[in-house]
């Protein structure tokens, strides 16, 4: 690790050097009134100003009580940016207030200790007010960040302390604390109680509401075999779950790690800020030294030229610059996860608003992945349609491809005793292989037979495929013995989703494994112009490739082990969260509730947080293009002048308006 990133200098990671910054502050404006009551504003007695003999004393000692405790925050972080040879905001306020602070012990030596010199004006009050200003923005930076990250304190209250487990010999229950739930555990959830951990339903029926996990306000139905979510609620009947994810591998653990690391990534637009934040950096001690040399050259004293270099150091601290982004990207994370969008990738949200085409996979995406089996044949007179299911099944059983839920339910249905199938292993885009009672077994696909060329029914294949059947060839020692079809239904908000996308000019694409019948089945009542049939693993990846050769920003949305290369090498991946781990692994988005209608929200939050972030950064450094030359005096001969302490009101107020912007934030519905 060389050095220290500059994001480690960017405002709220300034947050982990400072302590209890409230203290700090209400420790510092104690010390600050009475330097505010004794001392001058830029020389001018005011209204409510005290005197008496020594208060000049008493605002020596405490202005620098206040420079040291106050500003030590900004001290020390101007030191890790120096150090880090990124000078930034930090070191901005630090010059602000030191140059404050020394030239008004200056004063003080001056005025008390040499007489014959004319009388030098302090500025004890534009540094009390500049420490507790800056130090009011660093408080309300915090309280503005606790507040768009709370998605997360909410989320970790979701889960109870406590959980049922079930001994598995007994079968008797006792009450243990979360902590000590592990994978595998059997765990007993009563109607009205949350649940534990991530699971699968072991026993029982019930509907649960996940609207505080995954957005979804309707009660959801589960049954055996369901996967259920921790920190949902249970509705009416009592199950029995077995855990598959818990602490770190839990879903809402996820949810938790991904907005809370939100503001650790770069993203494109923060590293912009970040750039600007460093030119701003140089602007600004440009311009105030140019200021002072100026003033200096034309008042011929020092008081106006000090006064005017302090006002341009002052009023361009870029703190709200460094707010700008994360606050937004902080908000976008927690509000995404709130939809059943978690976002693993940060720069997907600025890849998204360019968009072009969209391809996607067919099962599991545009279709429900549900497959029903709809035909059995043998081929050969020594095997009938039970031995055909049975061999299939022995094989699928160990596979988690949605082909694979529709034999193994049909084997269910028939109570059909499996054989037992050793070294199976996936074919990508293909089917599977393995060894029954000594015999190598395939399950493949029609596409593979014709590139093997092995010898299959084509007339029977396109009546199958043309009624929109997936069909999967079983072979023993390279010899095709029978088949199987399945059909598959279209999800309920398919065709929505499509439209939608081309209301918004962007191309639907269709990539899929199945057969070409199959595929145009989908297609056509989707409304899909443009799909892909018969691909493997490989060929998918080489699509989103050749899109992206015609200069067109891709994104691919897709579900199954097929489409993790695809995921990984387009501009912008997302995975239906009911799909594999290796799928939702390789995406830069999980869209938890598997509704393709989800991307339509995600595009929608990428635009709008994009959006925010501009308008951060116009709100957090654009101010300063009016800001600096009217801190620097161009317009004094008007009698139009800005002083530090007003300087300091307008970076706080801009910092108030970036936090209050990015909690505007919204998803389009």
């Amino acid at each position: 690790m060389k050095g220290m990133d500059h994001e480690e200098m960017s405002g709220m990671e300034h947050m982990a050097h400072m302590g209890n910054l409230k203290q700090k502050f209400l420790v510092s404006l104690l010390l600050a009134i009475p330097i505010i009551l004794l001392s001058p504003m830029m020389g001018l007695e005011l209204p409510f100003q005290i005197t008496f003999k020594g208060s000049d004393w008493l605002v020596l000692l405490l202005g620098t009580i206040l420079f040291f405790y106050g500003g030590k925050p900004f001290l020390s972080g101007a030191k890790m940016e120096l150090k880090a040879h990124s000078p930034a905001m930090m070191t901005l306020i630090a010059l602000g207030i030191s140059v404050s602070y020394f030239y008004s012990v200056y004063a003080f030596i001056s005025n008390h200790f040499l007489p014959n010199q004319p009388h030098v004006m302090d500025f004890f009050w534009e540094l009390a007010t500049l420490i507790v200003i800056m130090l009011l923005g660093h408080w309300i930076e915090m309280r503005a960040i606790s507040n768009a990250g709370d998605a997360l304190k909410k989320m970790a209250e979701l889960l109870p302390n406590e959980a049922t487990i079930i001994d598995s010999t007994s079968l008797k229950t006792k009450q243990i604390p979360l902590s000590e739930v592990a994978i595998g555990d059997l765990l007993q959830v009563k109607a009205g109680e949350k649940i534990p951990a991530d699971g699968i339903v072991e026993a029982g029926t019930t509907s649960i509401n996940e609207a505080m996990v995954t957005g979804e306000a309707k009660s959801v139905k589960k049954q055996v075999k369901d996967k259920v979510i921790g920190g949902s609620v249970n509705g009416e009947g009592t199950i029995t779950i077995s855990v598959t994810g818990t602490g770190e591998s839990g879903y809402l653990a996820q949810v938790m790690a991904l907005v809370g690391s939100a503001k650790e990534e770069k993203s494109a637009v923060e590293s912009l800020s970040d750039r600007v934040a460093k030119w701003l950096f140089y602007v600004a001690l440009s311009v105030g030294i140019l200021a002072f040399v100026s003033w200096l050259f034309i008042t011929k004293e020092i008081n106006t030229p000090l006064e005017r270099m302090v006002t341009v150091l002052v009023i361009a601290c870029p703190h709200a610059l460094g707010l700008a982004v994360p606050l937004v990207t902080a908000r976008s994370t927690s509000l995404g996860a709130k939809n059943g969008l978690l976002i693993r990738n940060k720069n997907a949200l600025e890849s998204a608003k360019k968009v072009d085409v969209i391809l996607m996979d067919k099962t599991g995406t545009l279709t429900e992945g549900d497959f029903s089996v709809t035909a059995i044949e043998s081929f050969k007179s020594d095997y009938s349609r039970l031995d055909i299911l049975k061999i299939a099944g022995a094989l699928e059983q160990k596979s988690s491809h949605p082909l694979a839920t529709g034999i193994l339910k049909r084997v269910e249905e028939e109570k059909v005793k499996l054989p037992t199938a050793s070294e199976v292993q996936a074919i990508p885009g293909v089917g599977l292989s393995g060894t029954i009672n000594h015999q190598n077994i395939k399950i493949v696909t029609a596409s593979y037979l014709m590139k093997q060329k092995g010898a299959f029914d084509q007339e029977q294949f396109n009546q199958l495929a043309g009624e929109g059947n997936s069909v999967s060839y079983l072979m023993i020692e390279e010899t095709v013995i029978g088949l199987i079809a399945q059909g598959d239904k279209i999800k309920e908000n398919a065709s929505q989703f499509i439209k939608e996308l081309l209301d918004r000019g962007i191309q639907p694409v269709m990539l899929t494994g199945d057969n070409q019948a199959a595929a145009k089945i989908v297609a056509d009542k989707v409304g899909i112009q443009t799909f892909y049939a018969n691909l493997l693993p490989e060929e998918k990846e080489k699509m989103v490739a050749r899109y992206q050769q015609k200069e067109k920003t891709v994104m691919m949305l897709g579900d199954g082990v097929n489409d993790a290369p695809s995921l990984a090498k387009a501009d912008v991946g997302i995975a239906i969260g009911a799909g594999t781990d290796i799928a939702i692994d390789s995406a830069d988005v999980i869209l938890v509730k598997s509704d393709p209608l989800d991307t339509l929200h995600f595009l929608s939050l990428a635009k709008n947080t994009t959006r925010k972030m501009i308008e951060n950064l116009w709100w957090g450094a654009g101010y300063n293009i009016i800001a600096i030359p009217l801190a620097a005096g161009i317009l004094a001969p008007i009698g139009v002048v800005l002083s530090p302490a007003v300087g300091s009101v307008l970076m706080s107020l801009s910092t108030v308006v970036v936090a209050f912007n990015a909690l505007l934030l919204k998803i389009d519905h």
